[in-house]
């Protein structure tokens, strides 16, 4: 439940932006900031690429991007599409003939590279396919690809150039008539990507789709994403995002709802609110909160948990929070449900206890909800 109401310091205002389609998906406007991934299966490996997609669905992700750099992967793009519950963005690079054998096959949205697809009259057939066949599309500018004459002008990849390439494939897509895209402006440095999506966000209405492309693994990458992706977010700049990670996609997912949760952009699961331990600790906090994490990543029902070591902190953050547990002493701590004491609780039945309030606080919200 967001506070934003009672703590006005909390807002955020987002940009106002048009809001497109991604196949069922609205992204834009006042719909939800999405979270989206990227397989890394062969895309021809059509059983495994199946598997990863619904892997990232369960994991959230609300759309997912699949690489199509062949003929081959075109045609297993359309065995794909059917057998996921997420939209799919063709991934395009190179040659303009994938983008329309995308669309036929089914993709929700083509992504393109503007620096590597093909000249205008090529990107024009593009545009032809996803209007015959409902995709919207992104513009993908990245600093690492930049088209020659922009690179001239500039002398190095920048801000400016990122912007000027993104722009201009903007009046391509409107001179045609087609309106139904979002865009990029992805670097790897975070200075660089920050800087080129503030110039965008004054530029243009269109719908932003927010990465630091190539950040890293994932520690490193997280922290990249966070900084650059977290301060355009703060500025309420951004409409989908991708936090790219050399890494399981799963791992982007959480990674993404952990940033937009950080924020109060977004709630999924629950948000665990635990203390980094020290001496006073009255129960292992590390292993607990390992332990929960993976026997929670079931619930998808926006709710907090507090899990703190001693009594220091542990009763004011309980007090805020759906269920927590404090530690004591003598190898029992005291549960807290709903912001008030409740009971107390032997340190070995902890984890399953928890488990088993965090269950039936998540059913409890649930029905409210409905009701």
């Amino acid at each position: 439940m967001s506070l934003n109401h009672i703590r006005p310091w909390r807002n955020i205002e987002r940009r106002k932006s048009r809001q497109i389609m991604v196949g069922n998906v609205p992204v834009g406007g006042d719909a939800p900031i999405t979270v989206q991934t990227m397989t890394n299966t062969l895309t021809t490996d059509v059983k495994g690429t199946i598997a990863q997609i619904q892997r990232a669905a369960d994991a959230g992700a609300d759309i997912v991007r699949v690489s199509v750099p062949d003929e081959a992967s075109s045609k297993a793009l359309k065995l794909i599409v059917p057998e996921v519950s997420v939209p799919i963005v063709a991934d395009i690079h190179f040659h303009y003939k994938r983008g329309i054998e995308a669309a036929e096959a089914g993709a929700a949205c083509l992504r393109i590279n503007p620096g590597n697809i093909g000249d205008e009259k090529r990107v024009k057939e593009v545009i032809q396919a996803a209007r015959d066949h409902n995709c919207s599309i992104r513009i993908g500018v990245n600093a690492g690809s930049l088209e020659k004459h922009l690179l001239d002008k500039y002398g190095e990849p920048c801000p400016d150039a990122m912007v000027e390439s993104g722009l201009d494939h903007i009046k391509i897509l409107q001179d045609n008539d087609f309106h139904e895209f979002k865009i990029s402006v992805k670097a790897s440095d975070v200075f660089m990507a920050a800087a080129a999506y503030q110039q965008l966000a004054e530029a243009t209405d269109a719908p932003i789709h927010l990465g630091i492309t190539e950040a890293g693994g994932l520690i490193s990458g997280t922290v990249k994403s966070a900084i650059g992706m977290g301060n355009l977010l703060w500025a309420g700049i951004g409409d989908t995002i991708r936090v790219s990670l050399s890494a399981d996609p799963v791992e982007e997912v959480k990674m993404g709802f952990e940033i937009l949760k950080s924020l109060g952009l977004r709630h999924r699961g629950v948000n665990i609110i635990s203390c980094p331990s020290c001496a006073r600790q009255g129960f292992d906090v590390i292993k607990t909160v390992e332990a929960l994490e993976k026997r929670l990543e079931h619930i998808k029902t926006p709710m907090s948990l507090s899990i703190i070591g001693c009594v220091v902190n542990g009763p004011g953050e309980a007090l805020m929070t759906d269920v927590g547990f404090t530690g004591g002493g003598a190898g029992s701590g005291m549960v807290y449900l709903a912001g008030k004491q409740s009971h107390k609780l032997s340190n070995d039945q902890m984890v399953d206890h928890i488990v088993e309030q965090v269950e039936r606080r998540a059913v409890e919200i649930e029905a409210a909800a409905a009701e």
